[in-house]
Order: structure tokens, then C-alpha cells, then sequence
């Protein structure tokens, strides 16, 4: 039996404030979060939506010793870019805060206080990285190498990112500091861990056998983890960045991030509501629901709850943790080490006036139940054939039909058709399975259905087609127009969670007042004699040229990241001198340069080499147009055999280097030297 709940509390995963929010981010947690928050205030539900920046932990410091400034002053700047684009975008969280509050160090340094002296804590003194050159323990982020498991190179102590594992820094092969570049060694160090292994069968009866209906991504994870079999879990670590552990003989210890971060769900709740935050947590009348990406759900379901557990005090479990898959970009896994992102704050200066564009298509493309794919030619294709040519189509011929034949002013339907009913049914069809699939976080298909609303109404038109009956029929004319604006009223408020930007414009040309979603099927929403705001396109068409430009800025990463991670060929084998010493290596003028005929990589040289003139092949075409080359002085090796080359005999080779991007360079004299000069 479902049990009825007064409230709703909605938390969304922390992100690190060592960046910006990307769309991976926004697909994964924000928006699905919002889409619910929104969903549940139409229906007139009591809900809060909390989140913040989680401003601790190894990201955090890394990014600021690269930058060579404080962990302050980097968490400061991006929890700033994060809720400001979060805002822009219309993520409504009730409070968006920070875990380097005051509130928030009390509320967990109690947290941790309550827990040891309740004894919830074992002591373990283990083997941790350590870095002798940078004298300091290491954490997991600060130690990189190879993944057992996929091979790649910059896996972290903690994760690898190429292939979501979840590793141990002894799992690593050839493990360095990411500080000093130089191999770990393993140390003694004291910490305190939450034996998770005790709260393992209460954890298993509540996952297991209590919330089968979680999502299979979800609930198949927990499955694991717990068959696997729970280990303590370390909370504190060796850093100087964080909330210091509150007890005495912790000097140089903080709290582990995964201890700290998820109670920000709770500082961040006392610090909206610091006379009623209990309600929202300790009532078993709240429900408690965790928006999260696939990669946090062992520390949503296994830990936070196991350390909720352990505090007491009536501490309510969630009752949903519905976590997405990963979104990936363009055939590429979105990697913010490399750039690799559609970051939101260059969004939304990028395409002013967009973001119920980009809300839309992450929901419609959300990775719901598999990894999903953003690409830019379907974002322009989901606004031009459907935001433009089915919804915003439907609205504004709707409207427009209104002005043009009735001066705005609502008419009053007569009479209603089979054509008529079967419209109203259609629409109230598709908001019941709407309403459906929101209830249980399937809001891909919920807003499949919003858009069939829109369908029904270009349909209707279509059928009935006032453009043509209102030479005729005047009285039927009307009724036409009064259906299409009822559905009209009926897409504003059952869009509302997803475009809320648009929506609201909607709204305000419709003089809809009441946007409550039990008012959702009904046929009276905008009333008679009510006179129209002025027809307004809901969407514009998404030009070749703005998505090229996006896709040229991915180009341009791409392009960034191979030369960044470009390697030098290793060293060929040594040579003795005597044999360098036979070749002979001169500068020599050009004189005539031209493409050679059939060959796109070949240019033909003829070179003063101060004896006599000497034609030389080389495979530059690509690079170098031949008449800039003439006059220029060039370095070739005078004495290899002659080779034809597409029937031309090459006399030499001309001296040029592979640049790090493939592009090839033709090596020259610094100043000019006489033909024939020797290079030694």
C-alpha cells in the first residue's frame, strides 16, 4: 500500500566547485530535479528543493595549486559561475548554499562528534600514499596511474573516469603523485572508518526487500555492493582543506568529502528553515528524494543512509534515489580534465534567450536507463521540428487565427463536434500519461506526452480548418478557436516543469492565471470575452551557421587535447659518429617550386645548392603553397641516392619536423647563408 506523504524533500548531488556545471550535470541531476520540484508545487505539494556546492575535497585543491591561489578563493569564484547559471537556466532550488559555511562545519563537525562518542567509529592505522618529495600523505585524487581495468594512464586513486571503476590506490599500477610527479610510497597513518559492514542486513532489508521499485540502475548497483559484502569505510583523511575532525589527537585531518558533502543536504536545510528543518528530515511523513548521477549512488544509498543510521534520532532514509546514466557528447565521454563539456554558463551567453532549448532536449535525449548522446545537429533538430514547427506552430496559429478573426477577444464555443470530443479526449489522453510518467521519474516519456498535446492541437486545426470554415460559418469558427485555446491553456501548464520560460510568456498572452495542475483536461481554462496578449513565436529556427559555430569550438578542444597530449617519438637507435658524419647536410635557395601533377602531397623543388641546381621531391603540399616557397632558404641532405618519385628523380631530401597537430614544418636558417653551406 502506498503511503501518503505531507511533504517532499528533494535534494540534488553537490558539485564540486572546482568548475563549472556542465550539460552531463544538468542531464543527470538538475533539470530532473526541477522538472519534479515544479511538477509537485503545481499539484500544490509542500516541497523544498535544496542544493549547494560541495567546496572540499582533493578537486578543489588540485585546481588551486595549478592555478597558484587558495582553495578559498577558487570555491568562492566557481560556487558563484555555478549558482548563477543554475539560476539563469531555472533550476528553482528553495536555497543553493555552500559547504564552507559556518553552518555547515557545526552541523558536520557535530555529526562526527555525535557519531564517535556514540562509539559508531573504528580507529585503523593503515598504509596511505604518501609523497616524500612533497613531505605529505596523499588522498586518493592526488595519486594518478593506470587502470587495471581499461589501461588508461590517468586514472585517479579513487576512479577511473575512462571506465567509471571504482578503484584503491593499491590498485593502481605504477602509481605517482599528481603534486611532484614522482612514484608514491605507502606510510602508516591513524583514521577513523564507519564500519559499514554493521549496518549491512538493516541496509539490505531497507534496499532490498523495501524499495524494489527503485530503478533497476539503482537498485542493481546497491544489489552488488551489498552481496559483495560492506567494508569500513575511512571518514577522515590527511589534509589540510575541509572540516577539521573534531576530536582531540586529529591535527592535519579533515573530514573525508563523502562523509562531509551529503550532510550539506542537511546544513543547507537548517540554513532555509532553521526553526522547521526537522520536519523536513526527521518526520516520517516527509519523503525524502535524492536526485543524483549513476557515479554517487553507492554513497547515497549505501553510506549517507548507513551514517543516518548510525546518528539516530529519527533521521529519515530516502525513499527514492533516482539516479541517471551518463550523457555523453558528440561520441566522446564528457571529461572536464580535457575540456572535453558544453559548459552552461558559455551556454547561455552563447545562445541568449535559449533555455528552455537546452532543458528540452536533455530531457528528451535524458540517460534515463543507458548512457545518451548530446550532439548539436539533434539539438537543432528538436528545436526546429518540434519546439518550432509542432508546438510553437500549434500556439501561434491558434492566437493568430484569434486576432485575425475576432480581434483577440476569446469567442465562446457553441455546440461541440465528434471532431471537437474526440480532441478533448485525445489531449486528456496524453495528460493522464503524463501525469504517470512524472509521478514516477520517467520524464522523457512524461514530456513525449506534454508534446502530444501540442500534436492533438495541430491535428485539430488541421481537421477542422477555421481559415476556411470562417467564410461559411462564423458560430462554428468560433468554436474551433475556443478548443484550440483551451488546449492552448492546457500546454502552458503541462509543459510549466520542463520550459518554464516559455511557459510563463504562454501564460501571460493567454491571461492564465491559474496554473494549478488539477486544472490540467478542463475546457474552461481561458475565459470567454478574455482579450489576448499580442501572438508572440514561442521558438526561432536554430541557424546552420550557430550550430557550426558550436561544433568548431568541440573541434577546437579536440584539436587542444591532441597537442596536449602529444608525445615525441622514442629515440631511434644510436648511431656511431663516424656514420653521422657521412651525411651530408647543406642549405640551399629555391628557385621553382611547383605542384607535382597527380599527387596532392608532392611539391617539386629546383635548388641552388651553390654547385649546381638540383631537383628535390618532398611530401609538404598540404602545408606550404609552392609560390610562397621560392626565395626561401631550406636544409636537405645533399648525398642520398637519387629516387624517382611519380617519375621525377629527387636528388635529396628536404629537412622539416612533425609538429605535435600532424602539421609539418620546413626547417630553415635563422639568417641567410650562402647556397651550398654546410650544417654541422
Amino acid at each position: 500500500m502506498e503511503k501518503n506523504f505531507k511533504r517532499t524533500l528533494i535534494t540534488t548531488a553537490l558539485p564540486y566547485a572546482n568548475g563549472p556545471v556542465h550539460i552531463g550535470h544538468l542531464a543527470g541531476v538538475y533539470v530532473p530535479a526541477d522538472i519534479y520540484a515544479r511538477f509537485l508545487r503545481l499539484k500544490g505539494e509542500d516541497v523544498v528543493m535544496i542544493g549547494g556546492s560541495d567546496e572540499h575535497g582533493v578537486p578543489i585543491t588540485l585546481r588551486a595549486r595549478k592555478e597558484g591561489v587558495t582553495s578559498q578563493e577558487i570555491v568562492d569564484r566557481y560556487h558563484a559561475i555555478i549558482k548563477d547559471s543554475l539560476e539563469e537556466l531555472g533550476v528553482s532550488f528553495d536555497i543553493y548554499s555552500r559547504t564552507t559555511s559556518r553552518i555547515h562545519h557545526d552541523t558536520a563537525s557535530e555529526f562526527f562528534r555525535r557519531l564517535y562518542d556514540k562509539g559508531e567509529f573504528t580507529v585503523q592505522t593503515a598504509l596511505q600514499p604518501y609523497d616524500e618529495k612533497g613531505g605529505e600523505f596523499l588522498a586518493d585524487r592526488y595519486v594518478i596511474g593506470t587502470c587495471p581495468k581499461c589501461g588508461n594512464e590517468r586514472a585517479y586513486g579513487d576512479q577511473c573516469e575512462a571506465c567509471g571503476s571504482s578503484l584503491n590506490v593499491t590498485d593502481l599500477i605504477n602509481p605517482c603523485s599528481a603534486l611532484t610527479g614522482e612514484p608514491v610510497k605507502m606510510r602508516e597513518t591513524t583514521h577513523w572508518y564507519l564500519p559499514l559492514d554493521r549496518w549491512e542486513n538493516k541496509l539490505r532489508e531497507w534496499i532490498l526487500d523495501g524499495h524494489k521499485e527503485w530503478k533497476t540502475n539503482v537498485y542493481g548497483q546497491c544489489k552488488s555492493w551489498l552481496d559483495g559484502g560492506l567494508q569500513p569505510r575511512a571518514v577522515s583523511r590527511d589534509l589540510n582543506w575541509g572540516v577539521p575532525v573534531p576530536v582531540e589527537g586529529a591535527e592535519g585531518k579533515v573530514l573525508y568529502v563523502w562523509f562531509d558533502a551529503p550532510i550539506g543536504y542537511i546544513s543547507n536545510t537548517k540554513e532555509l528553515m532553521p526553526d522547521s528543518w526537522e520536519r523536513y528530515w526527521k518526520d516520517p511523513e516527509t519523503r525524502i528524494i535524492n536526485f543524483i548521477g549513476k557515479d554517487n549512488i553507492v554513497f547515497h544509498c549505501i553510506v549517507f543512509p548507513a551514517m543516518l543510521m548510525a546518528y539516530g534520532d529519527n533521521f529519515q532514509l530516502p525513499d527514492n534515489v533516482p539516479a541517471n546514466e551518463f550523457l555523453n557528447l558528440e561520441g566522446d565521454k564528457i571529461s572536464t580534465s580535457r575540456n572535453w563539456a558544453v559548459w552552461l554558463h558559455e551556454y547561455l551567453k552563447d545562445m541568449p534567450g535559449k533555455q528552455d532549448v537546452l532543458r528540452y532536449v536533455l530531457t528528451a535525449n535524458a540517460p534515463e536507463t543507458k548512457d545518451n548522446d548530446f550532439t548539436w545537429a539533434d539539438f537543432q533538430a528538436r528545436n526546429n521540428n518540434e519546439l518550432v514547427a509542432i508546438l510553437g506552430n500549434f500556439v501561434n496559429r491558434a492566437l493568430v487565427l484569434t486576432h485575425k478573426f475576432f480581434g483577440g477577444v476569446v469567442p465562446a464555443a457553441g455546440e461541440l463536434t465528434d471532431t471537437d470530443r474526440q480532441a478533448i479526449e485525445d489531449m486528456k489522453g496524453a495528460i493522464k500519461a503524463e501525469t504517470e510518467a512524472l509521478d514516477t521519474f520517467h520524464f522523457r516519456e512524461a514530456l513525449k506526452q506534454a508534446m502530444e498535446i501540442a500534436r492533438v492541437g495541430n491535428r485539430y486545426l488541421q481537421e477542422t480548418e477555421p481559415w476556411r470554415v470562417v467564410k461559411t460559418d462564423m458560430a462554428r469558427t468560433e468554436t474551433i478557436l475556443n478548443v484550440a485555446l483551451q488546449i492552448c491553456a492546457n500546454i502552458a501548464i503541462a509543459f510549466e516543469p520542463f520550459i518554464p520560460f516559455t511557459t510563463a510568456r504562454l501564460a501571460e498572452m493567454l491571461h492564465l492565471n491559474d496554473m494549478r495542475w488539477d486544472k490540467l483536461g478542463e475546457t474552461d481554462l481561458v475565459s470567454i470575452g478574455t482579450e489576448l496578449g499580442k501572438p508572440e513565436l514561442l521558438f526561432e529556427k536554430i541557424e546552420d551557421s550557430t550550430i557550426q559555430a558550436q561544433v568548431q569550438k568541440l573541434l577546437d578542444t579536440k584539436k587542444a587535447n591532441e597537442i596536449a597530449a602529444w608525445k615525441p617519438e622514442p629515440q631511434a637507435e644510436d648511431v656511431d659518429f663516424d656514420t653521422f658524419c657521412r651525411s651530408d647536410l647543406r642549405v640551399g635557395t629555391v628557385l621553382e617550386c611547383t605542384k607535382v601533377p597527380k599527387a596532392d602531397k608532392l611539391l617539386r623543388f629546383l635548388i641552388d645548392d651553390g654547385m649546381e641546381k638540383r631537383t628535390i621531391v618532398s611530401g609538404i603540399a598540404k602545408y606550404y603553397n609552392p609560390e610562397d616557397l621560392v626565395g626561401k632558404q631550406v636544409c636537405f641532405i645533399a648525398n642520398l641516392p637519387v629516387r624517382k618519385l611519380k617519375g621525377i628523380e629527387s636528388q635529396g631530401m628536404i629537412l622539416s619536423a612533425e609538429n605535435s597537430d600532424g602539421s609539418i614544418v620546413l626547417l630553415t636558417p635563422s639568417a641567410q647563408v650562402a647556397p651550398g653551406s654546410k650544417i654541422g
